[in-house]
């Protein structure tokens, strides 16, 4: 009886820790239980990165229906990989703002907090321009770098443009995001991206399918969806930063370049950048290696296993930013014993979390490539890759925590 009764408690606080961190709100996490501001913090983070995952795999699971599969999920999975360079310079430079704004939180400057992520906006404006004229004038280029096939190039460019030509979208996801993660609310992080997959996941069969008055665009039906999706995510992010409900209180001048807050933000983010490039470029070496010496099928193959791997470890990621804001809230509080606690007690989870995934993987591995794919020779691929990788899950877990406090 006693048990029980124990247990029932135990459950009931598990479900009010997870109400609590759903519905969001700017918390102090230099006082209190550990655990739980792991948790609600986690929470909200894991599923943020399971809805940037999901956009990849819907565009995936679509066009891997199309006629002509195999060339469709190979200039999704080359245009995504070299998306990974504006990934790395987008989660380089979050890392950046949520280092800075939960130190200036942290030691109670909301002020300061403010100015300096909208100072990190302004660098990923600067960033954009230069990537987005490159993407979209040299669209057919990257391809056949990357080594598509001449049918894939001529029949994917077009995705591939308007992808690159939406850089801002994503980064300014990300960046958003690491700012309300720094101030300590990771549930309008979460959210934002529920509004764009969801829009994604709505506007992908119709764009590509066609539906009624709207004519089926086919592969390029997936850009306009995403695109669409992530310009409604940022919107959604830009309404709760500038309605005045949060501690960072928004003002035009914070958007006037500070060149010795520029400069200071770029050295901080440098490291974390430079460190997700030179991943990124081992990305798109593999990739072209791929692609050129395994053909069509070899490629979408492979990059089906890339999707797979990133929808299980991005949750992970997830799991793992929770350690940056605890980290920066606490070292501003001048509390450097409870930050290094905080990694211990993330790095722990991440690793429960990706011990389960391993096995999932290695036991279900065909079914979830078979979901994205009937072609048996890109399932052999992305099968074989996707057992092999999963092997180092638990590393990717522990590094992904060291990397976020550091």
């Amino acid at each position: 009886m006693l048990f029980s009764k124990t247990k029932g408690r135990k459950l009931s606080s598990f479900f009010s820790l997870l109400k609590q961190s759903l519905r969001g709100g700017e918390i102090d996490y230099t006082t209190g239980s550990i655990n739980r501001s792991v948790v609600l913090l986690a929470i909200p983070m894991m599923l943020e990165m399971i809805m940037e995952s999901v956009f990849a795999l819907v565009d995936l699971y679509f066009v891997g229906h199309l006629h002509n599969s195999s060339i469709a999920i190979q200039t999704v999975g080359l245009t995504e990989s070299v998306l990974t360079i504006v990934y790395s310079l987008a989660i380089g430079i979050s890392m950046a703002a949520t280092a800075v704004v939960s130190r200036r939180i942290g030691g109670k400057d909301p002020v300061a907090a403010a100015k300096a992520g909208m100072q990190t906006i302004v660098i990923a404006f600067m960033i954009n321009l230069v990537l987005s004229v490159t993407g979209v004038i040299f669209a057919k280029d990257i391809l056949h770098i990357m080594g598509a096939s001449r049918e894939a190039v001529e029949q994917g460019y077009p995705y591939t443009r308007m992808m690159m030509g939406s850089c801002l979208f994503i980064m300014l996801l990300f960046l958003i995001n690491g700012i309300f993660r720094g101030a300590g609310n990771a549930s309008i992080s979460m959210k934002s991206l529920w509004v764009a997959n969801l829009t994604n996941i709505v506007l992908c069969p119709v764009f590509i399918n066609g539906w009624g008055p709207v004519p089926a665009f086919g592969l390029n039906g997936a850009a306009m969806a995403t695109t669409i999706g992530r310009g409604l995510g940022v919107c959604y992010q830009l309404y709760h930063l500038f309605n005045g409900k949060s501690s960072l209180k928004i003002r035009i001048s914070h958007f006037i370049p500070d060149w010795a807050q520029i400069r200071a933000l770029l050295v901080i983010a440098a490291p974390g950048v430079l460190q997700f490039v030179i991943g990124s470029c081992s990305w798109l070496f593999l990739a072209q290696l791929v692609a050129t010496t395994g053909g069509d099928h070899g490629s979408a193959g492979y990059q089906t296993a890339i999707r797979l791997l990133m929808f299980f470890m991005l949750p992970a990621w997830g799991l793992s930013n929770a350690a940056a804001t605890l980290v920066g809230q606490n070292l501003g509080a001048k509390l450097p014993d409870r930050a290094a606690t905080s990694v211990y007690q993330t790095a722990k989870f991440n690793v429960c979390y990706m011990a389960v995934i391993t096995m999932i993987t290695l036991l279900g591995g065909t079914h979830f490539v078979s979901f994205f794919t009937n072609d048996p020779a890109v399932q052999q691929v992305a099968v074989t890759a996707l057992r092999i990788m999963c092997v180092g899950y638990i590393f990717y877990g522990i590094g992904m925590v060291n990397d976020q406090c550091l």
